[in-house]
């Protein structure tokens, strides 16, 4: 499994695989598993391919057209290809007409490509093919001569077949590695031995084989990673800690007494289990989890309250400067006034003079309360007694970031993680597994309906004045709103802008610094319009914030840094704009930072996406439900698992590949 590909495939091959798909053992081949299985006659679906999309497409040859250039020497073959089910794809090929002879109607062949859009039209530029009844599918797949034909991840410069051939001539030459799992657990577990499975998930010999193969490689890949985090949380447990008990009659107890709500049956249940936790001598490593809203910042300062009153320090990380200020502010409102010197606020952006007073009073303990953003995790920030550390928004801290508060202190401190982007149980038990979990399901009253719609602005442009005019009428109630948009622009670099794989063949995402003049000049003209970025200083982004909260602005267009946590009751709407450019648990994060107050909030998710696509459909079930959980479900079909998975197997290479997490449910509690 160790040899090197170049021994096995030749050295030209071994290098493409190497550069393009990171593989370089036979090994590395064998793991690298075919996507899906294609059967001849059998349809890819071409009208759900996304742009940018590296693709291969099973499909049939309904007609060709080539052409001279009239204003230039060449000419253009393109290559009408279709699904069978009414999708079609046009495959263009320049100063190649010679092709024609071979891609004749009525052809079926895989071709693989990158999808890019040319007037409208979904195109693959120069695919790669290999025709199903023609010569060269004959050398190349004669040894997958059976039903199923792999069709693996692939890149440009090497196409699904050269991987199958590659696999076959490995199969075929390298001795199978020895099964580490006892023939008695594989019997009662009803799984295939190692060797047999590496064979029938690359060559299926019948569909019930293949579905034995997937079986046994998916039920190793669960036990390594419950493996991997039974070992982080023995690691985890065996370390001292200082306990922080509960103190009778301490700043806890005054500030309970001084709150004027009643905290909900969900917080006070939440709150007694961090309570114990706090009081034990290992450290805590608890994730909070809780709709938008339910209220998670108000357990985490009573858990910090009471690592104080225990004579501790406590740290709360959130993840933008607007957002911490935001928190500080909140907080300082909640504290009684004998309580307020105690807390502190320290960010990259603030003065050399004001840092340096912060810094002296965190070590030496003046200060015992903190919130901040990165600036915590940096060189020359001491504490005098780290207690506790609250990471909120979790999905915007890797695990190296808390490691680093986490040094900030002599014995390991107490963790709380918090998110608002529910977890489902699957992920809870993979990703999360080292983490105990405590979940807020109850939104403190007063709370109102958030009603959800998709504005298609290309299909139905008419549904996009509209938008604008519900906004205005929102405005004209008294109440404000948000236009959200992915990126900032100016062309520099952004930290504000969602990621995403597939922009390079689509026109740049819509941008504050565009969409701003436009609105006040067009549709919103008159309103008092604000703009907010990751890239204004931080004095400005906190002094527009401050306007907005305080009513001053109508409408405020911004990036994702709204993302999280800011909560202005009186907004009621929100226009996002590209919202087919954001992930599912980003739109859902986005949406609750209306509908905080009395009034009832409207988000609209305006898309140039079409019906029936990928992208269309996943903003028709944001639209559909406001249940957080249900949204995690689905986030979780619609992105690679692999990424999710991977992220339990610490900076290593993830080594899931087969592991489905809702699919695989029942597998991974039996690992």
């Amino acid at each position: 499994m160790d040899t090197p590909l170049a021994k096995v495939v030749g050295a030209k091959t071994a290098k493409a695989l190497a550069v393009s798909l990171d593989l370089y053992t036979a090994g590395d081949l064998l793991y690298h598993f075919p996507r899906r299985y294609d059967q001849r006659g059998e349809h890819t679906n071409i009208r759900a391919l996304e742009i940018g999309e590296q693709v291969t497409v099973m499909a049939q040859v309904i007609r060709t057209n080539s052409r001279r250039f009239k204003q230039r020497q060449g000419n253009l073959l393109e290559v009408i290809v279709g699904d069978g089910l009414g999708g079609q794809i046009t495959l263009t090929y320049f100063n190649q007409a010679w092709r024609e002879r071979d891609l004749r109607p009525g052809r079926w062949g895989l071709f693989a490509g990158k999808v890019t859009e040319f007037r409208g039209q979904r195109q693959l530029n120069g695919p790669e093919y290999i025709l199903l009844d023609g010569d060269d599918w004959n050398e190349e797949m004669e040894a997958f001569a059976g039903a199923h034909i792999p069709v693996y991840p692939s890149a440009a410069k090497v196409p699904t077949w050269v991987i199958a051939r590659c696999v076959r001539v490995v199969l075929d030459t390298i001795a199978m590695p020895a099964d580490p799992m006892p023939s008695e657990i594989r019997a009662a577990r009803k799984l295939l031995d190692l060797p047999t499975a590496l064979r029938e998930i690359h060559r299926p010999s019948a569909k019930e084989m293949l579905y034995a193969a997937r079986r046994r490689l998916a039920w190793d890949e669960a036990f390594a990673i419950q493996l991997t985090l039974v070992r982080r949380k023995r690691e985890a447990a065996a370390w001292p800690a200082k306990p922080r008990p509960l103190v009778k009659g301490g700043g806890l107890s005054t500030f309970d007494q001084a709150l004027p709500f009643t905290l909900t049956d969900g917080q006070l249940e939440v709150g007694e289990q961090i309570s114990a936790d706090l009081a034990t001598p290992h450290p805590m490593h608890r994730l909070l989890q809780g709709e938008v809203g339910a209220g998670k910042t108000l357990v985490a300062l009573r858990a910090m309250l009471q690592v104080v009153d225990a004579g501790g320090q406590a740290a709360l990380l959130a993840p933008t400067e607007v957002l911490a200020a935001q928190h500080f502010r909140g907080i300082t409102k909640l504290l009684p006034l004998e309580e307020q010197h105690r807390l502190v606020l320290l960010t990259g952006s603030m003065g050399v003079a004001a840092k340096r007073r912060v810094l002296a009073e965190l070590a030496s303990g003046a200060a015992s309360m903190v919130v901040g953003t990165h600036a915590l995790l940096y060189e020359g920030v001491d504490f005098h007694d780290l207690g506790l550390i609250v990471v909120d928004e979790q999905h915007r801290f890797g695990v190296e970031q808390r490691d680093a508060l986490r040094a900030k202190a002599e014995q390991p401190p107490h963790v709380l993680v918090m998110t608002a982007t529910p977890i489902p149980r699957t992920v809870a038990m993979t990703v999360y597994g080292d983490l105990e979990i405590s979940t807020l399901a109850q939104l403190p009253s007063g709370r109102s309906p958030i009603a959800s719609h998709v504005v298609p602005a290309a299909e139905k442009p008419a549904f996009l004045d509209r938008a604008w005019q519900r906004l205005r009428e929102e405005v004209g109630k008294g109440h404000q709103a948000y236009v959200v948009c992915p990126r900032i622009g100016s062309d520099s670099a952004e930290e504000d802008q969602p990621p995403s794989e597939t922009d390079d063949d689509r026109r740049p995402p819509i941008a504050v610094l565009e969409v701003a003049p436009l609105l006040r000049e067009g549709p919103l003209a008159g309103l008092r319009i604000g703009v907010l970025h990751g890239k204004l200083p931080a004095d400005e982004k906190d002094s527009i914030m401050r306007a907005f909260a305080a009513g001053k602005l109508d409408v405020l267009v911004a990036t994702t840094v709204i993302e999280v946590g800011v909560d202005v009751p009186n907004a009621t709407v929100m226009v996002i704009l590209d919202a087919d450019r954001f992930g599912i648990s980003q739109l859902h994060q986005l949406r609750g930072r209306v509908g905080r107050g009395s009034a009832p909030g409207l988000c609209l998710l305006v898309t140039e996406a079409f019906e029936g696509t990928p992208a269309r459909e996943r903003l028709d079930a944001v639209a559909s439900t406001v249940d957080g959980f249900q949204l995690a479900e689905l986030d979780l079909e619609q992105r690679r698992e692999g990424d999710i998975l991977g992220a339990a197997q610490s900076g290593r290479r993830s080594h899931v590949r087969l592991l489905s997490l809702l699919r695989d449910r029942e597998l991974i509690g039996e690992a």
